[in-house]
């Protein structure tokens, strides 16, 4: 796999990039009445985008992908342990992007583990 080529990992970059700008697009609707819920928002979509990056700069270190579907499970809980599951925006935000987040970086988890075992049989 060429770096900076992968589809996925740019999508998880996005919903990184969105997740940590979206106190700011969300602050009309009440989101930021605790400060919790803007730094958990911004601190797991800027880790999520980091991991993102790097996991495009160097596509074949699986670590980055499991990485970055552990920072997609902590997105989707992070309403319930944060305590703003209450504030729909902030809340419908994680649940979705971590959801998103999920899915995508297991299609690279699957594939890379398919590709090293094919390697590993020849």
């Amino acid at each position: 796999m060429r770096p900076w080529n992968r589809m996925q990992d740019w999508v998880t970059l996005l919903a990184g990039v969105y997740t940590a700008t979206s106190p700011i697009a969300l602050s009309t609707i009440g989101m930021t009445g605790d400060g919790r819920v803007v730094v958990a928002m911004i601190t797991l979509g800027a880790l999520l985008a980091i991991s993102s990056i790097v996991s495009l700069a160097r596509p074949n270190v699986i670590a980055t992908e499991w990485a970055t579907t552990l920072l997609g499970v902590l997105l989707f809980v992070a309403p319930w342990v944060v305590g703003y599951s209450g504030l729909t925006g902030a809340a419908w935000t994680s649940w979705l992007v971590g959801v998103i987040v999920v899915v995508v970086s297991l299609t690279v988890v699957r594939a890379s583990n398919r590709g090293s075992r094919q390697a590993i049989q020849h």
